[in-house]
């Protein structure tokens, strides 16, 4: 399934065999992104067809060389007939004919700098209620 998807770049298959496609896949293009020949080895293994190994290092490693990983996306589709098991489409990223447009990148929140414990214990006994003493009832 990960040779045919490479090939088509979408396909349409139960929700359960697209979540582990996308697994293998993303490994695959991770290989394809290495470019050695210790990857071409390594993938050639695993999938099947020359021309799915040429198309996994020469073009999806071109187009994903930016992205750090999810290259690949799962959209669930209907129910099928026979059996009621939920389909899904899975499919790459960024690329044309899309069924839905990737998101932009969310910006990461700016690094706070680390305090030292002193300051932390400080500042967290500062909104803290003080604590209050719990005493018997036998003080006579």
């Amino acid at each position: 399934m990960v040779s045919q998807l490479v090939k088509h770049e979408r396909i349409e298959t139960t929700v359960a065999k697209a979540k582990e496609v996308r697994r293998l896949a993303d490994n695959m293009v991770q290989l394809g992104k290495e470019g050695s020949l210790c990857a071409a080895r390594r993938a050639a293994a695993f999938v099947r067809g020359d021309d799915v190994i040429h198309k996994l290092f020469t073009e999806l490693a071109y187009r994903y060389k930016d992205r750090a990983g999810g290259y690949t996306r799962m959209l669930r589709t209907r129910i099928r007939v026979g059996d009621a098991a939920p389909m899904a489409y899975i499919e790459f990223i960024d690329r044309e004919n899309e069924l839905r447009q990737s998101k932009p990148a969310t910006p990461q929140p700016p690094q706070r700098a680390p305090m030292d414990p002193w300051t932390r214990s400080k500042l967290c006994r500062q909104y803290a209620p003080p604590k209050e003493e719990k005493s018997s009832g036998n003080e006579d």
